[in-house]
């Protein structure tokens, strides 16, 4: 899909152009609501907003109300560290398809942007899409594992390491692309943590979980054959 990323926080912006790119998106991303309501108003065909609500100029959720005032129905899914119920009804009665609370977890927004961009296809597109490497397979719309056909109960941050794996099997990722994907925004993390939850998650997997090997100075990496 084309995404507009509207943040006004260069790392996090920076962050999710690279991580939703590496997702086969392709991704524009502005600072300011005054600038998105350019790019989604004209001519670009933006599929998707990820819109964070605490803009420098334009409110976010004023962002959201033009954009729908102009008729524009594409999915805008927010960002925001606002938490409480009212938050979250206020930013849904403005237009925003789905609400996503800072901090977040890279592999729960990948998720909601592939949700949101299946909302209204046609038949053709409604078989759930399945990320599988030899006996491993993950559901990505119920967010089920199973190996060998048999269901797997994974921690979330089990299943965001797993879905990382099985999106890149083969390749070797650093412990801090892992972070980046399965861990939250903002919190602090060291990358010692990567090493527990992939011991936690091997053991889970039981045989297939030697298919996760140790890639010696680099990480870790899914074996796909």
């Amino acid at each position: 899909m084309h995404l507009l990323v509207v943040e006004d926080d260069p790392r996090l912006r920076s962050l999710l152009v690279r991580l939703l790119g590496e997702e086969r998106h392709l991704v524009d991303a502005v600072e300011t609501g005054e600038e998105a309501l350019e790019v989604v108003l004209g001519p670009a065909g933006i599929d998707l907003v990820v819109l964070d609500l605490g803009l420098p100029d334009l409110p976010g959720l004023e962002v959201a109300r033009r954009i729908r005032a102009a008729g524009r129905t594409l999915p805008i899914l927010i960002l925001t560290a606002r938490d409480t119920v009212g938050d979250r009804v206020t930013g849904l009665d403005a237009g925003a398809d789905d609400y996503l609370v800072k901090p977040f977890a890279f592999a729960e927004l990948a998720a909601r942007i592939r949700a949101l961009g299946r909302r209204g296809e046609g038949p053709s597109r409604r078989t759930a899409p399945l990320l599988a490497v030899g006996p491993i397979a993950l559901d990505e719309t119920t967010r089920t594992v199973t190996v060998d056909g048999v269901p797997l109960e994974l921690s979330p941050r089990e299943l965001s390491l797993l879905e990382c794996f099985l999106r890149h099997p083969g390749q070797a990722l650093t412990r801090d692309q892992l972070l980046d994907r399965a861990w939250p925004w903002g919190v602090a993390v060291t990358p010692n943590a990567v090493d527990a939850y992939i011991h936690y998650l091997r053991e889970k997997l039981g045989p297939a979980g030697a298919r996760i090997r140790t890639v010696r100075g680099i990480g870790y990496r899914l074996a796909d054959g």
